[in-house]
């Protein structure tokens, strides 16, 4: 038997020593751990405030980043790593230490590096983490909390790193379905640019040296080409001013708040932007209910990390009313932002005890809703671009083809 010196958090958050003798550190972690105790830290030298007492930290040297900024694969990929870790009883201070060595993004090394360091002076995880708001949202510190609190900290984090991986998979999904219109889009645009900046004046210019009267089709094309060359650089500055001012007025509350609305109110495209803001609010909150933070807070969390103004409007309201003693499902329709199935499977899951089940189907069912339309979407946008771009080639072709046959019959 050998002697263990450990640091550990009760319920409240307050930091505790001890010292125990065990055959092995996973059977004193065991025992800690059915107390309801989050470990932070054992060794056999000496407890914290001795001498010899020195947490391992790993070396800065061996550290390679392969990036500098933090990306939400980052973040699902550490969740997961210290998920597995503590659910295997290693410390938080070891696990953070262990996943420092493999971490890719220099900023997540050095953040996780102040984490340890503020744990050894006495902080808890969740209070450590609240001091890096850009790498760690309100839904981490909030469930982390929860997680130390409960002392499950490991199962939230699972629950965590589950999220992180489904949406950081769901949005992967989306930049994949769109890059390929995008770019047949850019590819057909630059097409007819160049027929009409470089093709149509050789043709103009050799027009020019026959006594024949141009078809109607070739001197709109001449004029369209002639105007675009002459008013190209005023055009692109024009372009570029506007889309500044734009832009400015967007990153306004004022202007932000009209954007989204319009966006919201499109044809067709505005089921599709409120089907991707409904998946990510059933998102959220379903993993809050889940980890354990109350439904209030949970909505409040999500308002506060809503990238969407009107969306976070309506949570604002829809939090005041469930404060007043109301359902989540009665204000959640009276918004009238979300679809009647969508409310009937909120008040059924409020009905039997499982709402955060419930948040879960809708949240698939909203996936599937989004990764149709972009497949449908793709499906069509690449036939619709190829026909419109075959077109405009094919009247360009015409146009210019025939004065060549005017000529071809006066020389016969």
């Amino acid at each position: 038997m050998a002697k263990f010196y450990y640091i550990v958090r009760d319920k409240k958050g307050q930091k505790l020593h001890g010292s125990e003798e065990s055959s092995n550190q996973e059977d004193l972690i065991s025992r800690l751990q059915e107390r309801q105790l989050v470990v932070i830290n054992i060794s056999q030298e000496a407890k914290e405030g001795q001498a010899g007492f020195k947490p391992e930290v790993a070396s800065k040297a061996s550290f390679k980043p392969k990036h500098f900024g933090v990306s939400s694969d980052d973040l699902a990929l550490f969740c997961r790593q210290l998920s597995t870790l503590l659910g295997a009883g290693v410390t938080i201070l070891k696990s953070l230490d262990i996943i420092s060595k493999q971490v890719s993004s220099r900023k997540l090394f050095n953040v996780i590096k102040v984490l340890q360091k503020d744990m050894e002076q006495g902080l808890s995880l969740h209070e450590s983490m609240a001091k890096h708001p850009t790498v760690f949202s309100d839904l981490w510190v909030n469930l982390v909390e929860s997680g130390e609190a409960s002392g499950n900290l490991a199962v939230v984090l699972a629950r965590l790193a589950t999220y992180l991986e489904r949406n950081a998979s769901f949005k992967n999904k989306i930049i994949s379905a769109l890059i390929y219109p995008i770019i047949l889009f850019i590819a057909g645009l630059g097409a007819l640019l160049f027929l009409t900046i470089k093709i149509v004046p050789v043709f103009g210019d050799l027009f020019k040296g026959f006594d024949i009267k141009l078809p109607a089709l070739t001197q709109m094309l001449i004029v369209v080409s002639n105007f675009i060359r002459s008013t190209m650089l005023f055009s692109i500055i024009a372009i570029v001013v506007l889309s500044v001012l734009i832009k400015k007025y967007i990153q306004t509350k004022e202007g932000r708040y009209s954007y989204e609305k319009l966006l919201l109110s499109l044809p067709i495209m505005g089921d599709f932007f409120r089907a991707m803001i409904i998946e990510r609010f059933s998102s959220e909150m379903s993993t809050l209910i889940e980890g354990g933070v109350p439904i209030l807070y949970s909505l409040e969390i999500t308002e506060h990390s809503c990238a969407n103004l009107v969306m976070g409007e309506i949570i604002h309201k829809v939090k005041d009313e469930v404060r007043s003693g109301r359902p989540l499902s009665v204000p959640l329709d009276k918004s009238g932002f979300f679809d009647p199935m969508f409310v009937q499977m909120i008040a059924i899951g409020e009905e039997i005890g499982e709402l955060s089940q419930m948040l879960k189907k809708i949240n698939v069912f909203y996936q599937e809703v989004v990764e149709t339309f972009l497949t449908r979407f793709t499906a069509l946008f690449e036939p619709m671009m190829l026909v419109f771009i075959g077109l405009v080639v094919g009247i360009m072709v015409i146009g210019m083809f025939l004065p060549i046959f005017q000529i071809a019959q006066i020389g016969g």
